[in-house]
């Protein structure tokens, strides 16, 4: 018999400073999908915040890296 684990996907707001057009979307969309176990990710342009889904918890520190790397600050 084999087990099958069921994953939980969780999605979290991470505020992100910097974000003003459609490229800035693009590219902190770009830097948080590429992070393990990331599944889908929604920028918030007004709101200046990504909806991150995923299906493990992801480590914030690996978030800022992301986001500090794309040219945006976490916030």
């Amino acid at each position: 018999m084999t087990a099958v684990a069921e994953t939980e996907a969780n999605t979290i707001a991470y505020g992100v400073q910097g974000m003003s057009c459609g490229h800035c979307s693009a590219a902190v969309t770009e830097a948080l999908t590429a992070l393990p176990g990331v599944t889908a990710v929604e920028i918030d342009l007004p709101g200046k915040r990504a909806l991150v889904t995923a299906s493990v918890a992801l480590e914030i520190a690996a978030v800022r890296d992301a986001i500090e790397d794309a040219g945006y600050q976490l916030v």
